[in-house]
């Protein structure tokens, strides 16, 4: 199973408009090669650098096993959006006060076709990939 961006590429930079410092969209994200006795999906996006802890940039669950591509600025038709570190469901774009910071876009394959909380994911993990993306912002 592999996740993957239009907008970069693993382990480089996350352009501007993807973050706090840009229009704070999601990028756009490609999914192939999702096992076929998967019932659905997760995605979670997550800092591990930030200095409080992990901080959780976006949840999507229940996103259709046949979905190849979750296009900017969008969320999967029919998937459920979770509360994040920014205290609301949606997309939250890197922020990070010092530093680079590595963005981590978890993907997970579930074999159960809906979901209630991130909790659920690992003990429902058939497959996973990830996709790591750097930012740092300019602050002048």
């Amino acid at each position: 199973m592999k996740i993957e961006s239009s907008a970069f590429q693993n382990n480089q930079n996350i352009p501007p408009k993807y973050t706090c410092d840009g229009e704070n969209i999601n990028p756009q994200l490609k999914i192939s090669g999702v096992p076929e006795s998967a019932k659905s999906l997760a995605l979670i996006v997550d800092d591990p650098d930030a200095s409080m802890g992990t901080w959780v940039h976006w949840v999507v669950l229940n996103i259709d096993p046949e979905t190849a591509e979750i296009p900017e600025n969008s969320a999967p038709a029919g998937s459920l959006e979770l509360k994040t570190s920014f205290d609301k469901p949606g997309y939250g774009g890197p922020c990070p006060h010092t530093g680079t910071h590595r963005y981590f876009f978890k993907l997970y394959a579930l074999d159960a076709p809906k979901i209630n909380s991130a909790e659920e994911i690992p003990a429902h993990t058939i497959a996973s990939a990830e996709l790591i993306g750097l930012y740092q912002r300019r602050i002048s």
